[in-house]
């Protein structure tokens, strides 16, 4: 228990903080591409809607290295978009925040994505129909008719999204690095702990992400409830 304790005391949490903040703006960022992108997608031809699918889907399939090695070749500073971003903006991604936020966001979007589809999809046409008889803007009904009809669905790609990109590990260290105190995760620090066998230091880390995993689960979870409490269930 001594043991435990003085770990921690002389814990360092900022890759908590790190992985904290990176899954909250990837998730956002996510959150409103993959609805975007699944609005699209499903007015698409099926030829169409195949093509799109796979593009968007393939970083789920991956490896978040590969992906992660994608990522370096297009942001690196020896490459001509990497060059011109630094260059005309002075926005460097490799080795930092920015990296890690843009790797989770294109590991953890598909995730949204798919979720976000195959919501918009089990939508009832008719509620479409009356919508647009009562005089509504497309972009009304979408608003007001489908997002609440389709929210089981995207509070799911919500919560997934964001668990993705709390846990993402290899395309991270690929394109940001692990430089403590600015790109280091928490993913990241359990992975260098062990190699150390400091296990009692990673199995503080898992149960530290765990217990944030399951707090955010169960928060979207009663939020879901309460809107849901009235449904009939079989």
């Amino acid at each position: 228990m001594s043991e435990l304790a003085d770990i921690l005391k002389n814990l360092d949490w900022s890759p908590l903080w790190i992985s904290l903040k990176t899954g909250v703006v990837a998730t956002v960022i996510s959150f409103f591409l993959g609805i975007f992108a699944a609005r699209r997608s499903i007015r698409r031809g099926p030829a169409a809607r195949s093509v799109l699918d796979g593009i968007l889907t393939l970083p789920m399939v991956l490896p978040p290295t590969a992906t992660g090695f994608f990522l370096l070749l297009l942001f690196s500073k020896r490459r001509p978009f990497g060059a011109f971003l630094y260059g005309q903006f002075g926005i460097k991604v490799v080795q930092s925040w920015l990296g890690c936020i843009i790797a989770a966001t294109v590991i953890a979007f598909p995730l949204m994505y798919r979720n976000a589809r195959a919501a918009f999809e089990q939508i009832d046409m008719n509620l479409v129909y009356a919508g647009r008889t009562l005089g509504m803007s497309d972009t009304k009904i979408f608003w007001k008719v489908v997002m609440p009809t389709s929210g089981p669905g995207i509070m799911a790609g919500t919560v997934l999204t964001f668990a993705r990109a709390l846990g993402e590990y290899g395309a991270t260290s690929m394109l940001a690095g692990n430089i403590p105190g600015k790109t280091a995760t928490v993913s990241q620090r359990i992975a260098m702990v062990i190699q150390d066998g400091d296990y009692l230091t990673a199995g503080v880390w898992v149960i530290v992400v765990l217990l944030i995993a399951f707090a955010v689960i169960f928060l979207m979870n009663f939020v879901a409830g309460k809107n849901m409490k009235n449904l009939e269930r079989w």
